[in-house]
């Protein structure tokens, strides 16, 4: 059987239909393509999997595009988001199994056998991740946009769960909830932990801002320290705060600046600094925590040799001060706040990529 992953999905490819019917067996066949919701096998038609074409380049057959998600791959990526898969050796091993079958007929999808993990664990937040689907026209999209979080480009570090599991407490029954799940991320992008924010599935509420109406709105799992949720690859220039929420409203206003979300005061004091760093924004909280981290996180950024520069609310944080006075009061207030080399590079319209 082959091992090497290109040669896995020739293989794949060289039996698109069959494998599309046995992955995705909730779509059909439209001429030459096979159409689904998406590649973890929804209901739907935006998904377009190619069945016939060359083994290799444009066109080739089992290549696949997700209309509504901009999201793009191969046999090998159904097979991974399909059946929850995170490791490439899992993967690889489906895909090997599939390939001896006899395929005389088709055949609807069994349901994936998975592996228990601990949870809490680095592979239950990948698990969970994986789990999950874009947030394009989601309840994640309409909570962010309620939060007048528009820019919403170059966000794929979140996605949404419909029914992500919530548990008050160990003597209560475990609930379900709608759910923001944020991957985090170390330095070379692995995932390493998960961060949930459930959503009310009624909307916007005015006190709560769009969160469940549960009395622990946000958790995270996984291992968090030194670890954020980014947006942006870190370059030379990058920011640093606590909040997605905070991050993403100051992202508004600075979109070509790679972000970071560590979560809390005390994981921002601890984030790890990428080795390319030489200018470090630190988005502070207004509050004794926040002033706590921003001092810490100063301090570690200047005697690794990088300069640090606060980034200042007029309000508690970033996204209250983007609700109350709008994004262009909010690039206004953090022009005069950034050093003179970086004003027009991060405030030009585009992604982190650009820095």
């Amino acid at each position: 059987m082959p091992r090497d992953a290109s040669e896995l999905a020739r293989r794949l490819a060289r039996d698109a239909e069959a494998v599309c019917r046995h992955y995705l067996s909730n779509g059909r066949r439209q001429g030459r393509y096979w159409t689904v919701g998406d590649v973890r096998n929804a209901p739907g038609r935006s998904t377009f999997v190619r069945l016939s074409g060359p083994e290799f380049g444009p066109g080739a057959a089992g290549h696949w595009t997700d209309a509504a998600s901009a999201e793009y791959g191969d046999l090998l990526d159904v097979i991974r988001e399909s059946c929850g898969l995170v490791d490439f050796r899992d993967v690889a091993e489906e895909a090997r199994r599939f390939l001896s079958l006899p395929r005389a007929e088709p055949r609807r999808s069994p349901k994936p056998v998975r592996t228990p993990v601990p949870a809490g664990s680095p592979e239950a937040a990948q698990r969970l991740f994986a789990m999950s689907q874009p947030i394009r026209r989601t309840l994640v999209e309409t909570y962010l946009r309620n939060r007048a979080i528009t820019m919403l480009a170059g966000t794929g570090a979140l996605r949404f769960h419909p029914c992500c599991y919530y548990r008050p407490d160990e003597h209560s029954p475990t609930e379900t909830w709608p759910a923001m799940i944020a991957a985090v991320t170390d330095l070379d992008g692995r995932i390493t932990g998960a961060h949930r924010t459930w959503l009310d599935p009624n909307g916007f509420d005015a006190v709560r801002l769009g969160k469940a109406p549960i009395d622990t709105q946000r958790k995270a799992m996984g291992s968090l320290l030194g670890h954020a949720v980014r947006f942006g690859a870190p370059r030379e220039v990058m920011a640093a705060g606590e909040g997605i929420e905070t991050m993403l409203s100051l992202r508004s206003a600075l979109p070509a600046m790679p972000m970071a979300a560590a979560l809390s005061a005390n994981h921002l004091a601890a984030l790890l600094l990428p080795p390319m760093l030489r200018r470090l924004y630190i988005a502070r909280d207004a509050d004794a925590a926040g002033d706590t981290a921003l001092a810490a996180l100063t301090e570690r950024a200047e005697a690794a040799g990088i300069e640090a520069l606060a980034l200042s609310p007029r309000m508690g944080d970033f996204n209250e001060d983007l609700r109350a006075f709008g994004v262009r009061a909010l690039r206004a207030a953090l022009r005069i706040q950034l050093a003179p080399q970086d004003v027009v590079r991060v405030m030009r319209q585009g992604t982190a990529r650009t820095v």
